[in-house]
């Protein structure tokens, strides 16, 4: 598979290797943890809670970070910023693997591997987006990457429960030092035309979006310890009670400040693009219905597959008494559903839309969660947990793929620094809502067996017919595959067909 229309002539599958590999690694992160909660918990002398905000909090510092990070593209370069990012990743991965509590796996787990995938992740969608201007040789390798991701996320819990139980937890933070030293090496080889032009950063628009994502996913986090609606305990700040126990939840507290700060960082936008300077994220970028839909339907499908394997985990080891590599064993249907998805992205995307792709995804997905609610109890056999779990898969690795490309291929070259933040921001704010929603409703339940399971499954699964609403939605605005990003390239040989078919046809007379 080679591809000269690439700067450079690079072969694609010299280009691709490292993508994918940087994707699968990012996306391993995020879930590989959750089959080592008992092991890293007791090891480091903290909880359950303590682990999963943790986990949160590498997803929120993605979603956080990723526009910002995306930005940054287009002023130090993609290849430059897709390394940078690799090495800030590695430490943290690094500081992870010999964190002797939990303050210092926060550092090194939540944040520094955190920033490091905020900035390597949006070079990734950019120099794929870039490089291949025919749409099914882009769903091809949008489908190599999101694959990739899917495939890192669904095998995440398998591969760490393997090291975990073989080695012990630490040595799946040494793995990924390996990898990430090995994508450095291949990296070298990947071709950038590199910055067209010095690019002024909008610091100031970074912290307030930044700031606002922020608080918007900890005010969730919050639901976990407070509840929803009314707080099942005081909550406090520096010793004063703010909000008593049995007033309205704090989480509604902290989803306002983000509010409100989000609020304030679309006014900045506003005003800076007003006065003709460059912002963090153009305002056209939302002005796009069809682009909207498809972030839409992102962030539901990334919520569904962390929160899922979230929950499943949670409910393996702790109602069930399962080992790390037992319980990524049971999840192995879900990874191999993705797998099966992914690979058939390009066949799929010659023969539908991408519309109807993402449809179909959220149905077999809708079926796979309806199939766990029914069969799983607390000691039902383990086979049913692999018609759900398969289902869930298979539907996820089809949309993944399409997604991205309906919202990459939305706009033109010179927009795509700004979407690439944008849809992988929105992407791991899919992530953590996923983890932190699931996870509050665990530790809110007070009922035992599986029903807490159940509850969190439910509520995923209305979640997802939110979703599939979104692609129906979107089905009546993107018939085919494509979009403004190919349009350039179609548009002077549809202005030469209808030149043709004006002198084909006949002159038509008026009546009388």
């Amino acid at each position: 598979m080679t591809d000269t229309s690439q700067p450079g002539g690079v072969s694609a599958r010299t280009m691709i290797l490292p993508l994918a590999l940087a994707q699968f690694i990012c996306s391993y992160a995020a879930t590989n943890m959750n089959v080592a909660i008992t092991s890293i918990a007791k090891d480091l002398h903290t909880t359950v809670l303590g682990l999963q905000a943790t986990i949160t909090l590498f997803t929120l510092t993605m979603a956080s970070l990723m526009i910002p990070g995306s930005k940054l593209t287009a002023i130090w370069g993609r290849k430059r910023c897709f390394v940078a990012g690799l090495l800030v990743y590695g430490i943290g991965a690094l500081l992870g693997a010999f964190a002797p509590g939990l303050g210092v796996m926060i550092l090194g787990y939540s944040f520094l591997e955190g920033i490091g995938s905020a900035l390597l992740i949006p070079p990734i969608y950019i120099l794929v987006t870039v490089a291949f201007t025919d749409i099914r040789q882009r769903a091809r390798n949008f489908g190599v990457v999101s694959g990739a991701g899917g495939l890192g996320a669904a095998a995440g819990p398998l591969i760490g429960g393997v090291i975990t139980s073989a080695v012990g937890w630490r040595w799946s933070f040494i793995a990924q030092v390996l990898v990430v030293a090995s994508i450095v090496l291949l990296s070298r080889r990947i071709a950038d035309p590199g910055v067209t032009g010095p690019k002024p950063f909008d610091i100031e628009g970074a912290v307030l979006c930044g700031a606002g994502l922020f608080f918007v996913v900890l005010g969730i986090l919050q639901s976990s310890k407070y509840g929803w609606f009314a707080a099942r305990e005081s909550f406090s700040i520096g010793g004063t009670v703010v909000i008593p126990k049995g007033g309205v939840s704090p989480v509604w507290l902290f989803v306002a400040v983000g509010a409100a700060i989000l609020a304030w960082f679309f006014g900045h936008i506003w005003s800076r693009e007003k006065k003709g300077r460059e912002p963090l994220l153009p305002l056209r970028l939302f002005r796009d219905r069809t682009s909207n839909l498809g972030l839409g339907t992102q962030t539901i499908q990334w919520l569904i597959m962390q929160g899922t394997f979230f929950v499943a985990s949670v409910f393996l080891q702790e109602v069930r008494g399962y080992s790390a590599i037992k319980t990524g064993l049971v999840l192995t249907p879900a990874t191999v559903g993705i797998l099966i998805a992914s690979a058939a992205a390009e066949r799929f995307a010659k023969r539908h839309s991408q519309p109807w792709i993402i449809r179909v995804g959220f149905a077999v997905t809708v079926i796979g969660l309806v199939l766990l609610v029914a069969l799983v109890r607390e000691k039902s056999p383990i086979i049913t947990f692999v018609p759900g779990l398969f289902l869930i898969g298979i539907g996820v690795g089809a949309m993944l793929t399409s997604s991205v490309n309906v919202v990459q291929s939305a706009f033109p070259e010179a927009d795509q620094d700004n979407i690439s933040g944008l849809s992988r921001s929105v992407s791991n704010l899919g992530s953590s809502l996923g983890t932190a929603m699931a996870g509050s409703i665990i530790a809110a339940a007070a009922v035992p067996g599986n029903k807490s399971f159940a509850l969190s499954i439910v509520i995923i699964l209305a979640i997802t017919l939110v979703g599939l609403v979104l692609a129906l939605l979107l089905s009546q605005q993107q018939a085919v595959s494509g979009g403004r990003a190919d349009s350039t390239a179609r548009a002077a040989g549809q202005r030469t067909g209808r030149d043709r078919s004006v002198r084909r046809r006949p002159a038509r007379t008026s009546p009388g």
